[in-house]
């Protein structure tokens, strides 16, 4: 067993996590402490517009790289704010293309800025090998969600609603994984364009009513009959929705169309067999409306990861320290079965600080 800290910045761009975990790559001997650092305002925007203009954008501008150095300079604080003694850091990177179908993913971070800042190993470039190789690079969180279910006894759902949601189903050793469509992205950046910060706690998509005319255009999108694995860049929506009519909309109508928009597609995903429970991690678990209404369109138990003693909010960065445990073993990050590659597929790279 060694001593990891876990670093993510998803897609929803809230800010970073870091979760300290004590693993060998196979199994979880001990968790410990977590924290989230939000990005300022001003990083976040910044961020953001990266992510809207990252198909045309030349990774040796001045901007990206400052808004890289920037980035890498609040994951050493989240390090430094949990306060731990490690041996690695898994550090995953902010994600601003993701187009698998092109053999590109690209994770924004500056792992050896990183190194020399905490002073220790960076494991990170975790989606590369698996793209490269003709996989989807995502999700990478299916091994580390079998590692926790070892011994429940029922096939269950892991979903993570992010940006983008995903599921990972688990029976005993067999895992099946994908992206199921939207997350938290599209309603997110519908609050916020309507004076919102995010339809906190649900009270926006609770005033209002699923628009069915918008939402079956929604689902209409190639992506859902596309044969999984599968997976998503957060903007993947953006064309089918300003087609869709959803602008029309008032605020209220919008923000439950989206809702609907997540948690059809979650319903509509295809796993091996039905499965007795969900467990749901990631921001989306906050949001009353989308639990409500997949519990609505589920028919069996849905409950937030902590009613299994998990933490949702640090469990992705768990996994990237996980993951470096398991790039620094050689052991493979992504499978057949969850990213379409087609052989258990070693991922990652170490950088380790300068000698003083």
């Amino acid at each position: 067993m060694i001593r990891t800290i876990g670093l993510m910045s998803g897609t929803s761009l809230d800010g970073v996590d870091a979760a300290w975990i004590e693993t060998d790559g196979v199994s979880i001997g001990a968790f410990g402490p977590t924290v989230t650092l939000p990005y300022t305002p001003a990083l976040k925007s910044r961020l953001r517009r990266l992510l809207d203009e990252a198909e045309r954008l030349d990774d040796a501008s001045t901007e990206l790289r400052e808004v890289e150095q920037a980035l890498t300079r609040v994951h050493a604080d989240a390090v430094a704010a949990l306060g731990c003694q490690a041996d690695l850091i898994g550090f995953h990177g902010q994600t601003i293309l993701h187009r698998p179908d092109q053999r590109r993913t690209w994770q924004i971070g500056d792992a050896r800025l990183l190194a020399e800042l905490t002073g220790l190993p960076i494991a990170h470039g975790f989606r590369s090998s698996d793209v490269a190789a003709g996989g989807q690079g995502a999700p990478l969180a299916p091994i580390f969600h079998a590692a926790l279910a070892k011994g429940m006894s029922e096939a269950i759902a892991i979903l993570n609603i992010g940006g983008v949601a995903n599921v990972t189903w688990v029976s005993g050793d067999h895992f099946v994984a994908f992206d199921t469509g939207p997350g938290n992205g599209p309603l997110d950046d519908w609050a916020q364009r309507r004076g919102y910060e995010c339809d906190r706690d649900g009270t926006l998509s609770a005033a209002g009513t699923a628009n069915q005319a918008v939402l079956q255009v929604l689902l209409a999108h190639p992506y859902f009959a596309w044969p999984t694995p599968k997976s998503l860049d957060r903007l993947e929506f953006t064309k089918a929705l300003a087609m869709s009519g959803l602008e029309q909309l008032s605020a209220e109508d919008g923000a439950a169309t989206l809702v609907s928009f997540t948690v059809e597609a979650v319903a509509r995903a295809v796993l091996p067999a039905p499965p007795k429970r969900w467990l749901v991690c990631g921001g989306g678990r906050h949001n009353p409306s989308i639990m409500c209404a997949l519990q609505r369109r589920l028919g069996v138990p849905v409950e937030p990861v902590e009613t299994v003693g998990w933490n949702g909010d640090a469990l992705e960065a768990q996994c990237f320290g996980f993951l470096a445990a398991r790039v620094k073993a050689g052991l493979p990050l992504s499978f057949p079965t969850t990213t379409g590659v087609q052989r258990p597929t070693l991922g990652g790279k170490i950088v380790t600080p300068r000698s003083p």
